[in-house]
């Protein structure tokens, strides 16, 4: 007769709390467990570093202190949501959007959230991943790739600047032509036969005026055209994560953020990627021009704009722009900055026009710059 198998023993209490322990003190990512109720359950080690607090400092707090607004005003009502309908938004999704540390500062993050059941009781484990090392190696990827491309640039205008020269030239060459032989019909005194032959030489300048004009419209359009995916998106899923990828390396500037979107006027029918690299130009433009700024305040909004458009503000507290710069503010080449190419605000409008938008700026209330740029709402379109 065989003997009678003897069931393995259960974990205790004690066993499975010490279990947690070692995995909340070894896992990589930040790991944060929080209760129904939103209030922290764990809180790891890495968690601890990367936030600033220790565990003692935030467990039974709401897990809502580790966000920057509007998350951090609207997750209890996220949470509600969920527990009510059961439509999940980011539990098994995940998402790239930003943090806040202890010190006040934001900070890039990819977030997956995952739920369980302890007992009774519902749970749900969020795993961080600072992203300010990946962004800041994929910013001086951009980087070096903006300078290829700037010598690429280089290269392209000197055979453009060759071709426009070639297809200027007989217009142009033709007007002058034209002008002169005007001229000195008009020296002697001018019959009618004279101002016939004075109007017929004005009548064909001003065709190849008109013919010179086509040839740049032509070169331009031909720059400036290309293929785009536009399709419909969550403007401020677009704005968290071009924010948390232009506030990269801008923790030391204590630079205090403040999100302000509209959820009425979320979903834009637009390239995201181009759309991403207008924002992320303009916060880094706010960045720079509050350096020296005793106050750093960036502010970026949303709302409803005139019919159809949505509209989009980014806001600093820096030195204002210069009045000799500010009349040419987007035309290419134009830049305050002492190395600054003065394209970035050029491409902005470019990217902001061929949407059918269109982009401005403003003096702020209390001081510093506003940018405004409208998008076309994808409400007709989802």
């Amino acid at each position: 007769m065989d003997a009678p198998v003897t069931p393995p023993p259960t974990q205790t209490a004690v066993e499975a709390e010490a279990h947690l322990r070692s995995i909340l003190a070894t896992v990589p990512d930040a790991m944060v467990v929080i209760d129904e109720a939103g209030s922290i359950l764990s809180f790891s080690a890495a968690a601890e570093k990367m936030f600033g607090y220790s565990e003692a400092e935030v467990v039974g707090r709401n897990v809502k202190m580790l966000m920057p607004n509007p998350d951090r005003d609207r997750h209890d009502q996220y949470l509600r949501n969920y527990l009510t309908t059961g439509k999940r938004k980011i539990i098994g999704i995940g998402r790239v959007t930003t943090a806040l540390h202890r010190d006040g500062n934001t900070f890039p993050i990819e977030l997956a959230i995952g739920e369980a059941w302890s007992g009774n009781k519902r749970i749900f484990t969020g795993f961080i991943r600072d992203l300010t090392e990946r962004q800041e190696t994929l910013l001086r990827l951009q980087d070096l790739q903006s300078e290829l491309a700037h010598v690429g640039r280089v290269s392209e205008m000197g055979t453009l600047a060759s071709s426009l020269a070639h297809e200027l030239n007989q217009p142009l060459t033709a007007v002058a032509s034209y002008c002169e032989s005007a001229r000195d019909l008009l020296f002697v005194q001018p019959d009618d036969e004279t101002l016939a032959m004075v109007r017929e030489a004005m009548d064909e300048a001003a065709k190849q005026a008109v013919r010179a004009g086509q040839i740049v419209r032509r070169l331009r359009d031909f720059m400036s055209h290309g293929e785009t995916e536009r399709q419909v998106e969550s403007l401020q899923r677009l704005i968290n994560e071009a924010n948390a990828l232009a506030l990269v390396g801008s923790r030391e500037h204590g630079i205090d953020v403040q999100l302000i979107l509209d959820p009425g006027a979320d979903l834009v029918f637009v390239d995201r990627i181009q759309v991403q690299q207008v924002v992320v130009n303009l916060i880094r433009n706010a960045i720079d021009a509050m350096i020296d700024s005793p106050v750093r305040s960036l502010s970026i909004r949303t709302e409803r704009g005139h019919e159809g458009f949505v509209e989009v503000t980014i806001e600093d507290t820096g030195a204002g722009i210069s009045p000799t710069v500010a009349p040419q503010l987007f035309q290419p080449f134009v830049t305050s900055k002492a190395n600054g190419m003065g394209i970035g605000l050029s491409i902005c409008r470019t990217i902001v026009q061929a949407h059918g938008g269109r982009i401005w700026a403003e003096p702020a209330k209390a001081q510093g710059t506003a940018f405004h740029f409208t998008l076309p709402t994808g409400e007709a379109k989802s």
